[in-house]
C-alpha cells in the first residue's frame, strides 16, 4: 500500500454527538508517549477503553502509562495494531507509517487526536482553550480552580502543571465531574470539530501559516470555531487579532460573548450585546513574587449584581493577568463563586516550563520556558523585567520549526532584544525537515537583528548550533545576580540541568 493511496484528514469528523467511547472498542494510539496523546490514551483508560499504544522510546510520559496497565510497544511496525478496532494518529504521523499502512489495509477506524477529545466531550461541560498563546496555562489554570471548587473536572491539556515543592502534575485527569477542560488546538485546523459549552480564545496571532496560507484562514478558523460555542465565547480585546475575530462573529454569537482585557471600554468597537470584564488594573511591585490585578466581573457573568474582584497571582506578567481573567470568567459562568476563583487562582505555580525556576547555583537563577511565538517570547522578557527588575538576563533560545523561523526571523529578533544576553541555538524541527528549509538557520534569526541595538559594548545575540556547548558558554559568562532562562518548545529544557552543572563548577573555580 503506497502512501499516496491514504489520506489523513485532520478536520474531518469521525463521530457524531451521540458517539461515546464505549463505540471505539481496542484502541491503539501511534505516539502513545506524545503530551496530547498520552492524555487522552489515559483518559480513556480511566472510561474503561482497552488502550494500547506505540512509541519511538521510552520517556516519562510511557512509564506513567505502563504503571497504570497501559501497554506500550517500542517501535511503529504493522503487528501493534492488529488487535485494534480504532488506530488513533496525530498530525506528525504521517500515511506512510507502517501502522497506518496497516490499519488502513485491515480496513480498521483510524481517527485524529481530536476526534477523541471530540468524543470525550460528548455528554459534558466542555471548554475549550484555543489561541497561538496562553492555552496550556489558561486551560492548566481554569482545571486548577475547578479541582480546588470541588467540582473534580476531567482535563486533557498539552502539558503538565507544577506542583508544590518542584513536583509536576500530569496534564491529564479523567474526573467524576460534568466539566471536561481541553486545550484546543488550531494548528492543524481539528479543533473545528469541537462544540464546548464554553469556548476561549486568548489571541488569534497569526501563527502556523504552512497550514492555513494567510492571516485571513488562519482568522477564519477562529470565528467557526467560536460558532460551535453552545454557552458563551470568552475572548481577550487586548489582541489586536482576537479583536477582529470578535468583530467577525455572527450578531447571535456576540450576544453570548464576554470580551475581557485592559483596554477601556470606550476604545473598544462596538460590543454588540457583548459583556466586558475589565481587568482594572495589574502591577507587580518589583521582587514581592505577587502579580496584582483587579477584575470587574458584569452581571451577565455571575449571574447576579456586578462583583470587583482582587486577585494575587503567582504567575509573573500582564500576560498572566489576561490569562487568569479568562480563566475566572470560565469558573464563574460554571458556578464558581468569584472570591473562591480568585483565591483558587493565587494559589497556581503555573504549568510546567511556564517561567519555571529550575534551581540557582551561587545567585545566577536559571528558569525554563516554553515560549516559542515572538509575542511569547516578549511577554516573557517583559515578565522577567519586572520579576528581576536589578539583574542581566540571559536567554538560550532554540527555535520551533524551520517555517516559523523563516515566517517570524525579524519578530523573533526584536522580541529576544529584550534580553541582555542571547545565544540562538540550532533549530528543533519537529514535523519539519531541514533539506526543505535550505537557507534556514539560527543565523536566519542573529541576521535579523542586526541593527536592533547599539553593539558598540559587543554584540548582545550570536549563534550556536551545538545547545549543550551554548549552554556552558552561557554559564561561563554569567554573574551573581543574573537570571539564565532557556526558551522554546523543543527539548532545550534538557539544558537546564547543564547550565546548573556548569555553573557549579563555573562558581567552584572563581572561587
Amino acid at each position: 500500500m503506497s502512501q499516496e493511496s491514504i489520506v489523513l484528514d485532520p478536520t474531518r469528523a469521525a463521530f457524531d454527538a451521540q458517539a461515546t467511547p464505549a463505540d471505539l472498542g481496542p484502541t491503539h494510539f501511534i505516539g502513545i508517549g506524545g503530551a496530547g496523546m498520552s492524555v487522552l490514551a489515559e483518559m480513556l483508560h480511566a472510561e474503561g477503553v482497552q488502550v494500547d499504544g506505540s512509541d519511538r522510546e521510552h520517556s516519562a510520559k510511557t512509564d506513567r502509562l505502563e504503571a497504570l496497565g497501559i501497554t506500550v510497544e517500542f517501535g511503529q511496525k504493522a503487528e501493534n495494531v492488529a488487535d485494534a478496532s480504532t488506530v488513533v494518529y496525530s498530525s506528525a504521523i504521517k500515511p506512510d507509517n507502517p501502522e497506518i499502512v496497516a490499519a488502513h489495509d485491515a480496513g480498521k477506524r483510524i481517527v485524529h487526536r481530536s476526534d477523541i477529545l471530540a468524543l470525550l466531550m460528548n455528554g459534558k461541560q466542555a471548554v475549550t482553550v484555543a489561541g497561538a498563546h496562553g492555552k496550556t496555562t489558561t486551560s492548566s489554570m481554569l482545571a486548577h480552580i475547578l479541582v480546588h471548587a470541588g467540582i473534580d473536572p476531567s482535563y486533557a491539556i498539552g502539558g503538565s502543571i507544577q506542583g508544590p515543592d518542584g513536583s509536576t502534575l500530569d496534564g491529564g485527569h479523567a474526573g467524576n465531574g460534568s466539566v471536561l477542560v481541553a486545550e484546543a488546538d488550531e494548528s492543524d485546523g481539528s479543533f473545528a470539530k469541537y462544540h464546548p459549552t464554553i469556548a476561549i480564545i486568548t489571541n488569534a496571532e497569526a501563527d502556523h501559516l504552512d497550514h492555513y496560507g494567510d492571516e485571513e484562514h488562519y482568522r477564519a478558523a477562529f470565528v467557526n470555531h467560536a460558532g460551535h460555542a453552545t454557552g458563551h465565547v470568552v475572548i481577550c480585546a487586548d489582541d489586536k487579532d482576537a479583536l477582529a475575530v470578535f468583530e467577525a462573529l455572527p450578531a447571535e454569537v456576540k450576544k453570548h460573548t464576554v470580551v475581557y482585557g485592559t483596554t477601556p471600554k470606550d476604545q473598544l468597537p462596538d460590543l454588540a450585546g457583548a459583556a466586558l470584564v475589565a481587568i482594572a488594573s495589574e502591577s507587580e511591585t518589583a521582587g514581592s513574587g505577587t502579580e496584582q490585578l483587579t477584575l470587574e466581573l458584569p452581571a451577565a457573568v455571575t449571574g447576579d449584581e456586578p462583583v470587583c474582584q482582587s486577585v494575587a497571582l503567582k504567575v509573573p506578567g500582564i500576560h498572566n493577568a489576561r490569562n487568569a481573567a479568562a480563566a475566572i470568567t470560565s469558573a464563574v459562568l460554571l458556578g464558581v463563586k468569584p472570591a473562591d476563583a480568585a483565591k483558587a487562582a493565587g494559589t497556581f505555580l503555573g504549568a510546567a516550563r511556564r517561567f519555571q525556576v529550575r534551581g540557582t547555583v551561587k545567585q545566577v537563577t536559571v528558569v525554563d520556558d516554553y515560549a516559542h511565538h515572538p509575542t511569547e517570547i516578549a511577554a516573557l522578557l517583559d515578565a522577567a523585567r519586572r520579576r528581576y527588575p536589578q539583574s542581566a538576563i540571559r536567554v538560550l533560545f532554540q527555535p520551533h520549526l524551520f517555517s516559523r523561523t523563516k515566517f517570524f526571523a525579524r519578530e523573533f529578533a526584536e522580541a529576544l532584544s529584550k534580553a541582555d544576553d542571547v545565544i540562538v541555538t540550532g533549530i528543533f524541527p519537529a514535523r519539519e525537515k531541514q533539506e526543505d528549509f535550505p537557507d534556514v538557520s539560527p543565523d536566519t534569526i542573529v541576521d535579523a537583528a542586526q541593527g536592533l541595538k547599539d553593539e558598540s559594548q559587543g554584540a548582545w545575540i550570536q549563534s550556536v548550533d551545538d545547545m549543550c556547548l551554548a549552554a556552558k558558554m552561557m554559564a561561563m559568562r554569567a554573574h551573581h545576580g543574573d537570571v539564565i532562562f532557556t526558551v522554546g518548545a523543543g527539548d532545550i529544557t534538557d539544558m537546564d540541568q547543564v547550565l546548573l552543572t556548569a555553573l557549579e563548577a563555573h562558581r567552584e573555580s572563581c572561587e
